[in-house]
């Protein structure tokens, strides 16, 4: 009896496993590791809607919370006028010449 129950058991939370991934995958249409355009990025960074990621901003999003000294790096090498805070120009990345 003990071996049936445990069996139920693995299989019942196996199932709730597979079934929040399916769930984590739905909607956005992209997988895990998916990366978004620039573009998009910043829009999804500009919480308030101004034009510009302040600093807040930027080290608030997840990706900043996994490194925030590299974060704060990566947002000082941006800040080219050093005003606090990123234009679109600062934050998307440079197109090659010739390209």
């Amino acid at each position: 009896m003990k071996k049936i129950a445990t069996i139920l058991a693995v299989l019942a939370v196996g199932g709730l496993t597979l079934h929040a991934a399916d769930d984590a995958g739905k909607g956005k249409g992209k997988g895990k590791g998916a990366k978004m355009n620039p573009e998009e990025a910043f829009k999804k960074l500009d919480k308030n809607g101004d034009g510009n990621v302040s600093k807040e901003e930027y080290l608030a999003s997840p990706q900043a919370q996994k490194d925030a000294t590299k974060a704060e790096e990566s947002f000082k090498k941006r800040d080219k006028n050093s005003d606090g805070s990123l234009s679109k120009e600062e934050f998307l990345p440079k197109k090659k010449k010739g390209a």
